[in-house]
């Protein structure tokens, strides 16, 4: 499975709200943007499908920004880069999705659901509170604000 540049840095900004947002959660896009180098613009269509998939919320206003919606040892970085990217699937293969009329005579499309089902154990087997942890630093970052924490 090759991640494209969505899945990547709306991983990224993910982490950066759970380790570094203020005392409720919230954080700028614009310091995101500042912080990890990546475009102010791009961030903004990031937020689009991090918020329709549940993981994201606005906070309007004066010193308004992005929060997670829910903890952060409740979303699974499979659930963010399925939002980013639409599915995990390692290859183009309508087998997977139960919709190929050869599927019952073609030796691959069980190959293919075992690789897929290997990645989503493996990306739904790590939490975004894991992610956020800065070990450079040796800290643990302070989720406990966060809504349901």
């Amino acid at each position: 499975m090759l991640i494209s540049s969505k899945g990547r840095y709306a991983l990224r900004l993910m982490i950066y709200i759970a380790a570094f947002g203020d005392e409720e959660g919230k954080i700028a896009l614009r310091e995101v943007a500042e912080r990890e180098n990546i475009s102010l613009k791009y961030l903004e269509q990031l937020v689009r499908p991090l918020m329709a998939a549940g993981l994201l919320r606005s906070v309007r206003g004066k010193g308004g920004g992005y929060m997670l919606a829910k903890p952060a040892r409740e979303v699974r970085a499979g659930d963010i880069l399925r939002a980013a990217e639409g599915a995990t699937a390692p290859v183009a293969c309508d087998g997977l999705e139960g919709t190929c009329g050869r599927s019952d005579l073609c030796s691959t499309v069980k190959f293919w659901q075992g690789l897929e089902d290997a990645i989503d154990s493996y990306v739904d087997g790590v939490t975004l509170e894991e992610l956020a942890r800065v070990p450079e630093l040796n800290i643990d970052i302070d989720v406990s604000h966060i809504e349901g924490a």
